[in-house]
């Protein structure tokens, strides 16, 4: 079982966390199930909203202005700030693989992608874009 190997070295046994997680379910299934139903409804209004439209030019303001009517979308919030507390020393202080890097620095770049995503080289090399012989393909 996943909790065999996820739970320890936490402090939290395994009982514990199911019933902690039955009780979320309990006091949230109610308030999901309906806004499941509410976005099955505004998916079906948008539909609809579309194919009275269909063959005419997007009007992106209509549009808008239809979703905020359904409650699709919301007015914006007034203005917040988020502030962080407890986090841990290498969290706070050490970077980890980011893809926002200068692109300015090609080596920067790379070293993100890879991070993120295992290496470029061998996902390029791994596909035929590139034939053995040469340097241009009939690939992409």
């Amino acid at each position: 079982m996943w909790s065999d190997e996820a739970l320890p070295g936490t402090g939290i046994d395994a009982a514990s966390f199911w019933s902690g997680f039955a009780g979320l379910l309990a006091e949230f299934a109610a308030s999901n199930k309906a806004l499941l139903a509410k976005a099955r409804c505004a998916a079906g209004e948008a539909g609809s909203w579309h194919a009275a439209r269909k063959g005419e030019a997007h009007d992106a303001a209509a549009y808008e202005a239809f979703l905020r009517e359904i409650g699709y979308l919301l007015p914006e919030p007034a203005a917040f700030k988020i502030d962080t507390a407890n986090v841990d020393e290498e969290i706070a202080h050490i970077a980890g693989p980011q893809l926002v890097v200068p692109v300015s620095n090609a080596r920067y770049a790379l070293n993100a992608a890879n991070a993120r995503w295992g290496s470029l080289y061998d996902a390029l090399y791994g596909t035929d874009a590139i034939p053995a012989g040469g340097t241009e393909g009939n690939g992409f």
